[in-house]
């Protein structure tokens, strides 16, 4: 940095310290830039926690949220890739539907619907793509790049202009002592930067019919995801009940009890206080080897920092999810927000739902 630089930064300082602490009177910014600066500051604020919000909608899952926010969309729109590469949970449930009813086969009516719910849900599947991929294209994408240009831009210009003020002032006070040249110097560049903060910031709070436009393309996503799965619903809906009404009018099949087995009581080795102990034939259903066998409980470790207690099995279904068992200690490192926990077990480290665990000893506030 140059000697003048050095000066700059020291004259800046100097003005800012007699302000903070000695409550000299700095250069009033105008009523109008005051408002304007006011209005773009609830902008900036608003347009970030809506687009956390957004992506938090489209996928409720910490793990897949961080793959929406790497999604190409470009790639996606030229029809490079099928998918936003994560699964979504209807497909997750359609593939579940799917497997069982080929396993419970064609005879079962139980196992048709299911094949028959499990092909909707991976359409519901596919219309939850579509609306991600434009929710991010059209709504999400040119909100980031407000906030990433211009936004930044006009913060840029606002601090440019408050170092200028701080430079102008302290000059000002000593007039007289510095060439008047040098302070008609610094107030030119104050005005110049004032000029220039305020041209953007009006650039911008006049071109928000913009952002309403965005706002507008977030809906019709919206509506057009939610008239396809109406209609994926309804046809489901409709097969359900044709099958009820099939299945309803079909004569009902007698049951018959197969005949019932004896058992052997002879005489056997009577080693239970004189009662002969009946014997059970092989075919039997009541073996020794069917009863189940119960785990051993874990030993608790010493609860010196941030854990909790599997309260059921959990297996992970995305990537970056953390899979255990009943009664499992989990080390707390991180809570994502109010239905995910961050935490590590055996060495790995995911995330998993708080449903899921009892908290033993909480992260610290």
């Amino acid at each position: 940095m140059s000697v003048a630089g050095l000066k700059k930064q020291f004259y800046k300082a100097s003005q800012l310290v007699s302000e903070k602490v000695g409550g000299a009177e700095g250069t009033k910014l105008d009523d109008d830039f005051k408002e304007m600066e006011k209005k773009v500051d609830v902008t900036s604020k608003a347009v970030a926690e809506v687009l956390a919000r957004t992506i938090e909608y489209l996928q409720p899952n910490p793990a897949s949220r961080a793959k929406l926010t790497m999604l190409n969309t470009v790639s996606k729109i030229r029809g490079q890739v099928k998918n936003p590469g994560y699964p979504q949970s209807e497909g997750l449930l359609g593939e579940c539907m799917i497997r069982h009813g080929k396993e419970l086969g064609g005879e079962s009516n139980f196992g048709d619907a299911l094949l028959d719910a499990g092909e909707s849900m991976k359409c519901l599947a596919e219309v939850k793509d579509s609306l991600d991929i434009e929710v991010k294209q059209n709504f999400i994408d040119p909100l980031q790049n407000l906030c990433d240009k211009d936004l930044k831009e006009i913060q840029h210009h606002l601090k440019k202009l408050e170092g200028r003020r701080l430079d102008f002032d302290y000059k000002k006070k000593r007039q007289g002592k510095i060439p008047d040249e040098e302070l008609r110097q610094a107030l030119e560049k104050f005005e110049e930067s004032k000029e220039v903060a305020e041209t953007s910031m009006h650039n911008l709070l006049e071109t928000d019919v913009e952002q309403v436009s965005q706002l507008s393309a977030l809906v019709d996503a919206q509506l057009e995801y939610h008239r396809q799965a109406v209609q994926i619903l309804d046809e489901l809906a409709s097969k359900l009940k044709r099958r009820m009404r099939e299945a309803s009018s079909r004569p009902k099949r007698e049951y018959k009890p197969k005949p019932r087995e004896s058992f052997d009581l002879g005489e056997s080795e009577q080693s239970n206080g004189g009662f002969p102990t009946p014997k059970i034939s092989a075919s039997s259903s009541f073996r020794s080897s069917d009863k189940p066998i119960r785990t051993p409980s874990r030993s608790m470790p010493p609860l010196d920092q941030p854990s909790c207690k599997a309260l059921y099995d959990f297996e992970p279904e995305n990537d970056g999810e953390l899979g255990f068992h009943e009664g499992d200690i989990i080390t707390l490192t991180n809570q994502i927000d109010e239905n995910w926990y961050e935490g590590m077990l055996h060495g790995q480290s995911g995330f998993f739902p708080l449903s899921y665990v009892e908290v033993l000893v909480p992260l610290p506030q």
